[in-house]
């Protein structure tokens, strides 16, 4: 068990030592989250008393993030559900919205987060043409809550449209892209419709993108039909992650067989050993099978074993005696 346990912790350390490069994404995304639970807090102070269903009052975020825009919706899951929302800000709502858990009442918290996109939205190797929006959904039982936790909402019949206003434009010889990202910082990419149009079927942070290869604004220069050694292509985030990924399942799949090895061979040592001490059994046992056989006499009402041949007869002294 001693090899066993220390293979075991081999395992453990190279994998949470090839996982050190994902510290800064799991950095970015615990400050994304952050955001959100803060925006909530300010949004929901926006509600005046008695706030009516179906109308958007708009918030204030905290001083130190200026330039952000907020707003809160509340309306009641049965309505949502049956005639969606027209347009709230540039979020185009669908009917068929359901949320889970489900609620009575529940409050769309949207985000806009202009200058601050990229702070909390890295998304190396593209540019974006439009700040990243956000829609999130709560509970809105409790108007004065804090740090709730966001409902799952899906469009089961229509998506949900995203229309961005102010768009960049494209720089030559590159396409726009839709991305999404989810609660989990994942993102995700697809086609534009309509020139600023983005579709999702579940909340999140949406915005519009191009793949941007050169550092800093602008295309990148064309070089010469001379000149030094070009720089490295870089690789692709995505790329560097499959390829530590692979590394890391090598090393696993690696120490997974040497340990399968090594209980193979004590399976074998084990059955040799008992092979060995069956063979020594046998053989004691046709040992005593070849012995000589004792003679049975009865005694009484039983048998016992007795000599056949008494090998030495007795003599008397006296029968030498002159």
């Amino acid at each position: 068990m001693g090899l066993l346990g220390s293979l075991a912790m081999l395992v453990l350390v190279l994998v949470c030592f090839e996982q050190l490069p994902d510290v800064g994404a799991q950095s970015t995304r615990s400050k994304a989250r952050a955001l959100d639970v803060l925006l909530q807090e300010f949004a929901y102070k926006g509600f005046i008393v008695g706030p009516k269903t179906g109308t958007i009052y708009k918030g204030n975020a905290p001083s130190n993030l200026t330039g952000i825009e907020i707003a809160a919706l509340r309306l009641r899951s049965g309505s949502l559900r049956r005639r969606g929302f027209s347009m709230y800000n540039e979020f185009e709502i669908p009917i068929g919205i359901a949320e889970t858990p489900y609620v009575e009442r529940l409050v769309l918290v949207y985000q806009n987060l202009h200058n601050w996109s990229t702070r909390y939205y890295e998304l190396p190797n593209h540019t974006y043409l439009a700040p990243v929006l956000g829609l999130l959904a709560y509970d809105g039982s409790d108007l004065s809550a804090t740090n709730l936790q966001e409902l799952n909402i899906n469009a089961t019949a229509n998506p949900i449209l995203i229309k961005f206003q102010d768009v960049k434009s494209a720089p030559d010889g590159t396409v726009a892209k839709c991305v999404s990202f989810d609660l989990h910082g994942s993102s995700n990419f697809s086609n534009i419709t309509g020139g600023n149009t983005c579709s999702a079927f579940q909340q999140g942070h949406f915005s519009i993108v191009v793949e941007s290869t050169a550092p800093g604004p602008g295309p990148a220069p064309v070089p010469g039909p001379v000149s030094p050694q070009p720089s490295p292509t870089p690789i692709p985030s995505s790329q560097g992650e499959k390829k530590s990924n692979k590394k890391v399942w090598i090393i696993v799949g690696s120490v997974l067989g040497g340990l399968v090895l090594l209980l193979l061979l004590s399976l074998l040592v084990l059955w040799v050993r008992k092979y060995k001490q069956k063979k020594r059994m046998q053989g004691m046992e046709r040992a005593a099978e070849a012995g000589e056989a004792l003679h049975m006499a009865s005694v009484g009402a039983s048998k016992a074993p007795a000599a056949t041949v008494t090998r030495t007869q007795p003599t008397l002294e006296h029968e030498y005696a002159p």
